[in-house]
């Protein structure tokens, strides 16, 4: 580790690299004066009465880092696979703690006496799973007075408020992982759509409380051949999940995006894009949600919607659990209008004990596929979403903030997407 220095007062970004090119018997090269510079000239002029390291590997200065992650227990010590959890904090600690950061980690993220509300306060850098999510609200992002960069291990930044972020602190810079999860996400919903279709949950459930009655489950099964899918949204999920739809022999595969795919993968798919949403729905026999969650998403499925569904169609949700109206899909499943509802998202998150999609089953029973946020969150993707959010901290730390575009949401006070507020 490089050697601390403790300067009082403040100074600026110009004055600190004359300092630093001055300081030969530190052996701070002009390179290295130089990336100390760029970090200052992003970041602001710095008060110098708290430690600086002289800048050694990717460090100018020690950094304060909060990750909330959920609690593993004895899980995370059986398998140090769960990289995201509190207990295998993404692989990060001793790559931090090599070059003079340091890291609080908590899943404490409730209430404002929570470890993640205390650590806002200093933190330079917030990490937090979409998983286990610490809402970075307008009202919390204004105590982050510190704050620089947030990071989403994993895929979906919706846990954030972007437009408070693009105007706090000049531009707090919000990435994630783009792409670390999608072959995951993807397979869970083929899976999801397959236990819904098939009946799967009833048949296991009776089976092992040593029932056997095949009538019973059998009346609420059917094949997924010749069955109309449809995606709303097909970006990298949703594209993934078209392909892994294809040798089922569905009748027609569709989708609904404001941006159509390239004709040559339409044709390689066999897919087709109908114009309007409500035009989809009600051809549909499975409805699988792929979009992010952003103000014209949100409550999206409600009451209306979902009357416009065919009746009887399955609905899936991988994507996120306040795109739909929880107590209108509890109520739709529940009358026999949905056949059934299954996915792993769920608002807010944890989901309470009385959450309704918890316990809504069918008139014939069934009909509920629900399980945690787990999709995303395979061995596979967990190497994936730690080894990306090391890549990032990597970008920042080194002062060249060359970080991938496809990973960044907000960026320099503006947004850097489609996904969210660019199509504004």
């Amino acid at each position: 580790m490089a050697r601390s220095m403790y300067l009082p007062g403040l100074i600026s970004s110009q004055t600190w690299l004359t300092f630093l090119l001055s300081r030969n018997h530190r052996q701070i090269t002009k390179s290295k004066a130089i990336a100390a510079y760029k970090f200052f000239r992003h970041n602001g002029n710095q008060p110098l009465n708290s430690p600086l390291l002289a800048i050694g590997g990717q460090s100018c200065c020690p950094r304060r880092l909060s990750q909330t992650s959920t609690t593993g227990g004895e899980h995370a010590k059986d398998q140090p696979g769960l990289l995201g959890t509190t207990e295998n904090e993404l692989g990060l600690r001793k790559y931090l703690e090599d070059n003079g950061h340091t890291l609080v980690t908590t899943s404490d993220k409730e209430g404002e006496n929570s470890v993640f509300d205390r650590e806002l306060v200093d933190a330079e850098i917030i990490i937090t799973t979409p998983f286990h999510p610490g809402y970075l609200t307008k009202e919390r992002l204004e105590k982050a007075k510190k704050l620089k960069l947030a990071i989403t291990a994993g895929v979906g930044s919706d846990h954030v408020d972007l437009d408070a972020a693009n105007k706090t602190n000049g531009g707090i810079t919000v990435a994630e992982v783009t792409g670390c999860n999608v072959v995951s996400v993807a397979e869970h919903v083929v899976m999801t759509i397959l236990i819904l279709v098939r009946n799967f949950v009833p048949a296991y459930q009776q089976v092992s409380t040593g029932g056997w009655d095949v009538a019973a489950v059998a009346k609420n099964s059917y094949d997924l051949e010749d069955k109309v899918v449809g995606t709303v949204a097909v970006g990298r999920i949703g594209e993934r999940v078209l392909r892994r739809l294809q040798p089922f022999g569905c009748k027609e595969l569709l989708y609904y995006d404001y941006q159509p795919l390239k004709p040559e993968v339409e044709k390689e798919i066999g897919c087709r894009r109908v114009e309007s949403l409500e035009e989809m729905l009600s051809q549909c026999d499975v409805v699988t949600i792929n979009c992010p969650l952003h103000e014209k998403t949100r409550g999206l499925f409600n009451k209306e919607l979902i009357s416009k569904m065919k009746k009887g169609a399955w609905l899936i949700n991988t994507a996120r659990g306040a795109i739909v109206v929880k107590e209108d899909v509890a109520e739709a499943v529940k009358s026999g209008h949905l056949r059934g509802y299954g996915g792993d998202v769920w608002f807010p998150q944890p989901a309470p004990k009385d959450h309704p999609l918890r316990y809504v089953q069918g008139p014939w029973g069934g009909g509920n596929a629900m399980v945690p946020h787990m999709s995303g969150s395979t061995i596979d993707a967990q190497i994936r979403y730690a080894e990306g959010t090391k890549s990032i901290l990597q970008s920042y730390f080194s002062g060249k903030f060359d970080y991938k575009p496809e990973d960044l949401i907000v960026h320099k006070g503006e947004y850097a997407t489609k996904a969210y507020g660019e199509r504004k």
